[in-house]
């Protein structure tokens, strides 16, 4: 990807994180409650909550308050949340490792069985293996996260203890204990994606199987393994790209029931504190860096079509 394409799509991405600043400031504001009023405490007087307001910027003018964050922000300051008053850049750092740690997990596991899955049910469309991922693919799109996460803990944990119930193990102290903490409720969140995935790869795979450029190597005595790596995956990538890219918003938001079910607290649970406290700062700090997240993902996806097919390239 040249310097010319990269800085246009950085373009891009500043864009739509400025959309969604101006989108979360607004929205946020409409969440009933006085986030003053939270903050003061039920027995306090109006005047207290007139104070609090005051001291908070809240009685100022809306587009003053946005600027007044958007000019933090850009200073790398992301604002103090109203309940425990501690800095929401150094709330969400912490909390960060937990949930990124369940998605990249989930994500991995969604990829490698999604793909699989699809790739051979499109290399027998029709058959029973066709069928058998096809059904497969509903069950795990109808089953919600927060049920399979349960089901999860209730086999490996509870009956079967091989895996811990809850909490969190970081990376730091070790491997096997990171990744035995993080693999139900990873799992848990891969089953819907690698469903979706399955399906994409599927109908890519059985898409390009008809080409006419597949049907020649058959007749020039192409082996099945070479004709599937060379031929059918590279041109199949793009769709399945494009729907991993997608799937990893749905894993960010997926995973704030699966951390509450499995007892983490990532920021998809501090989210969710946010919001049930009226903590303006905070629910605009995770919006943001959840769209900051999706701006590299999208780029990253943007990269890896070029890499897996010339034809982008040359475009």
């Amino acid at each position: 990807m040249s310097l010319v394409v990269v800085a246009r799509r950085l373009g891009a991405g500043l864009l739509v994180l400025w959309i969604v600043s101006i989108m979360t400031f607004l929205m946020v504001r409409l969440i009933p409650g006085d986030p003053a009023a939270a903050v003061a405490g039920e027995h306090a007087s109006a005047a207290d909550i007139a104070a609090i307001r005051a001291q908070l910027g809240l009685d100022r003018p809306l587009l003053v308050q946005y600027f007044r964050w958007l000019g933090s922000v850009l200073q790398g300051d992301l604002g103090t949340s109203l309940t425990s008053s501690r800095p929401v850049a150094a709330t969400i750092m912490n909390a960060i490792p937990a949930t990124l740690s369940i998605t990249l997990v989930a994500l991995v596991l969604a990829t490698v069985f999604g793909v699989a899955a699809g790739v051979v049910a499109g290399l027998h469309q029709g058959g029973w293996l066709d069928r058998g991922v096809t059904a497969v693919t509903t069950a795990g799109i109808a089953m919600p996260g927060f049920w399979v996460a349960m089901v999860l803990i209730s086999i490996f944990a509870m009956k079967l203890h091989v895996l811990p119930a809850t909490g969190y193990s970081p990376l730091g102290d070790g491997f096997g204990p990171w990744l035995q903490h993080v693999l139900l409720p990873g799992a848990a969140l891969a089953l819907a994606t690698a469903a979706q995935i399955a399906r994409q790869a599927r109908g890519s795979v059985a898409d390009v199987m008809v080409e006419p450029y597949v049907r020649t190597a058959r007749a020039r005595g192409a082996s099945g393994s070479v004709l599937v790596r060379r031929h059918v995956l590279r041109n199949a990538s793009i769709p399945v790209l494009t729907v991993i890219g997608l799937q990893t918003g749905h894993l960010l938001g997926g995973v704030i029931i699966v951390e509450t079910v499995a007892g983490v607290s990532g920021i998809g649970t501090l989210a969710l504190r946010a919001v049930q406290d009226r903590d303006y700062p905070m629910i605009q700090g995770y919006v943001l860096f959840v769209a900051v997240v999706m701006v590299v993902v999208n780029l990253v996806v943007d990269m890896a079509y070029q890499w897996v097919n010339p034809k982008v390239r040359a475009a």
